[in-house]
């Protein structure tokens, strides 16, 4: 069945579950900055994505015992010809997750989070372009003006960029390329092989590893780091990390990789309102106009499925 046929039910739970992401990664972006005065980039990646696996694992076994179908099977792109094989495919996604999170964990050592914020958004306009390359993927013409108004959205709520370019938001820029094959990579995945959980807890378990050896090697940890940053291991982990990113398999499911990216940005506009309720921010005019072409992109990159439906 095709994006295009799903009830219109099954494809706005998903958006939700989208946006509930967004809200979750939102909350979790400046324990994922304060972090770092206690750990290393790397030893917090470990750290946090060790304890995403050990939550998701229960639920990717029990959701692998129920499986139709054998993972084994293949990845196929829309023209029927043999693309990846699915564990194969699991691991590219678990390496773009990884190097997503590495690049933007190195760019908050020395860009603002607001720099941050802005350039990771990126994603929005390099997913689709991604998803066409891997899997000639059209995205619908309404994405692209879509894909703009998240952007200069997501600009204006972060207030813009000032000067030039630092070596973190450089580093951020890249991480944003990532970010953009992990989802469009996920989208694909979730959508074939129906086991969200399990390529969640794939994800997990990847970037723990990489991270853990690059841990050893280059950055000098102890135990009372560790303890300094627990809360934040444990809300990134848990919250931030197996339970946001299950809710991006799962809503990917039903959801091309174009929306799903704009649903996504939404992380931006959560971020600015928990900044406001919770340490008293208050937004200015321009960043006002922000959120609300934020919201505005998520309305119009939806408009073409209900159309359809109706």
């Amino acid at each position: 069945m095709s994006h295009a046929q799903l009830p219109m039910r099954r494809r706005l739970t998903a958006a939700l579950m989208l946006l509930a992401a967004g809200g979750i990664w939102g909350g979790g972006f400046v324990a994922q900055s304060t972090a770092m005065d206690s750990l290393g980039p790397f030893a917090f990646i470990a750290a946090r994505f060790a304890v995403a696996f050990i939550g998701l694992l229960p639920f990717a076994l029990f959701e692998l015992r129920r499986a139709k179908s054998p993972l084994g099977d293949r990845l196929a792109d829309t023209s029927g010809a043999t693309l990846i094989p699915e564990w194969r495919g699991y691991g590219l996604a678990g390496l773009a997750f990884f190097a997503g999170m590495a690049t933007q964990q190195i760019g908050l050592l020395t860009t603002s989070v607001s720099n941050s914020g802005f350039l990771t958004g990126l994603y929005v306009v390099f997913t689709p372009f991604i998803a066409l390359l891997l899997f000639r993927e059209m995205p619908r013409l309404l994405i692209l003006p879509a894909s703009f108004m998240a952007l200069v959205g997501i600009f204006l709520l972060s207030g813009g960029i000032h000067g030039e370019l630092t070596e973190g938001d450089w580093w951020t820029i890249t991480c944003a390329g990532f970010w953009g094959l992990q989802v469009a990579l996920t989208g694909r995945l979730a959508e074939r092989t129906g086991l969200p959980m399990t390529l969640t807890a794939v994800q997990m378990a990847v970037a723990c590893l990489v991270a853990l050896p690059i841990t050893l090697v280059f950055e000098t940890t102890e135990l009372w780091q560790f303890k300094a940053a627990l809360p934040e291991i444990l809300y990134t982990g848990l919250f931030a990390g197996g339970l946001a990113f299950s809710l991006q398999a799962r809503g990917q499911r039903y959801i091309k990789p174009g929306p799903a990216a704009i649903l996504l940005s939404s992380e931006a506009l959560f971020a600015a309102l928990f900044g406001a309720l919770l340490l008293g921010d208050r937004l200015a005019p321009i960043a006002l106009i922000g959120c609300g072409l934020i919201l505005a992109a998520i309305l119009l990159a939806q408009w073409p499925q209900r159309r359809r439906t109706s």
